[in-house]
C-alpha cells in the first residue's frame, strides 16, 4: 500500500493552497482499484492513502506540475478502517511518508519527491527487504526524471500536452485533431511534442509504478511488521 504526505513549498506568508491542490486531485481521472482518500492533515500538508501504484503516479505528477509541493511517498503496511480519515491509519507506510516528504524538503535543486520503504527490519541484502529498498529508490529515480520533464514545460506547451491527452496518447491523428482545436500549425504540435518529452513521459510512466509495484509487493508482504512503527504524525505535534 502507499501513502502520499504532500507539504506546500515556501508556505509561510503564502497563499493556503490546499483547498484547491485537494480539488485537483479529486477531478483526476485515477486508474486503479480503490479510491484514493486525501485530506488537509496539519496546515499546509495533505495526506493520502493510495492502493494503486499508477494513480501514485499520476497525483505525484500533478503536485511536481503545480510547482508549489513536496512530495514524500511512503511504500508499507497501513491499517485504516474502509471509511476512515487518513489522520486515523496506522502502519509503516506513514511512517515511510513522514520520512519521505522530509527527504524531499531536503532535495536541494532536485525534483522535491522521495520514495521511502516502510522497513522496520533490516533495509539491505538481497531478501525482500533489500530488494524493496531497492525498488523505491529505482522508482525515485524514474519519478525524479518524469518529474523535471513535468516541471520544465512552459504554459504553451502544456495547451498541447493536455489537449493531447485529453484525446488520448495514442489516438491515430490525434495531433493533427490538436492542431485544429487550437488553431495552430500541425508543425507546431509536432515540435511541441518533442520539446516537451510528451511521449517520452507516457513510455516511461508505466516504468515508475511497475517499481512501486515491485517495492509494494516486497515491503508489505508478511516479514513486515509494524506494531512498533509509532505514531507516523507525531513529529506534527
Amino acid at each position: 500500500m502507499f501513502v502520499m504526505t504532500i507539504d506546500q513549498r515556501g508556505s509561510t506568508g503564502a497563499q493556503d493552497l490546499v483547498p484547491d491542490l485537494l480539488a485537483r486531485i479529486a477531478a483526476l481521472q485515477l486508474s486503479g482499484t480503490g479510491k484514493p482518500v486525501f485530506e488537509r492533515t496539519v496546515g499546509d500538508e495533505v495526506q493520502g492513502v493510495v492502493p494503486d501504484a499508477s494513480a501514485v503516479v499520476e497525483v505525484a505528477l500533478h503536485a511536481l506540475r503545480v510547482g508549489r509541493w513536496y512530495v514524500g511517498i511512503g511504500v508499507g503496511t497501513v491499517s485504516l478502517a474502509p471509511g476512515a480519515s487518513p489522520r486515523e491509519g496506522t502502519g509503516t507506510a506513514f511512517v515511510a511518508a513522514r520520512k519521505a516528504v522530509e527527504l524531499a524538503k531536503a532535495a536541494g535543486q532536485q525534483v522535491p519527491l522521495s520514495v521511502v520503504p516502510g522497513i522496520m527490519a533490516k533495509t539491505g541484502g538481497s531478501g525482500p527487504a533489500g530488494e524493496g529498498s531497492q525498488a523505491c529508490a529505482n522508482a525515485e529515480a524514474v519519478l525524479r526524471l518524469l518529474g523535471r520533464l513535468v516541471q520544465d514545460r512552459t504554459e504553451a506547451q502544456w495547451r498541447v500536452v493536455d489537449a493531447l491527452r485529453r484525446l488520448g496518447p495514442a489516438r491515430h491523428g490525434s495531433q493533427k485533431q490538436v492542431a485544429l482545436d487550437l488553431g495552430i500549425s500541425e508543425q507546431s504540435v509536432s515540435r511541441t511534442v518533442l520539446r516537451s518529452g510528451w511521449q517520452e513521459e507516457w513510455a516511461a510512466r508505466p516504468a515508475a509504478a511497475m517499481l512501486l509495484g515491485i517495492a509494494d509487493s516486497q515491503i508489505s508482504g508478511p516479514l513486515q511488521d509494524d506494531r512498533n512503527a509509532g505514531d507516523p504524525n507525531e513529529g506534527d505535534r
